[in-house]
């Protein structure tokens, strides 16, 4: 149990972007909902515009450093 704790710990390490993409992906839809819920429609699409944006960043940064470390999924062991 321990060896799989440190082994997730050393991809956070590798990847702090997930994380962060996350976390600012979070932060978008907030503010978008929370502008919804005031009747600013207008503002609102473009946050949640901006959260897809986000998101797909967070998805490249995802699968690069995947191929950069050489993590591939689709490969037998």
């Amino acid at each position: 149990m321990s060896e799989d704790f440190l082994e997730q710990g050393k991809k956070r390490v590798r990847n702090p972007f997930v994380p962060i993409g996350a976390l600012v992906t979070a932060g978008v839809l907030t503010a978008g909902l929370i502008s919804f819920r005031q009747g600013n429609s207008q503002l609102g699409q473009k946050l949640m515009r901006a959260r897809v944006v986000v998101q797909g960043a967070k998805v490249a940064l995802m699968v690069g450093t995947a191929f950069y470390y050489g993590e591939n999924p689709w490969q037998s062991s």
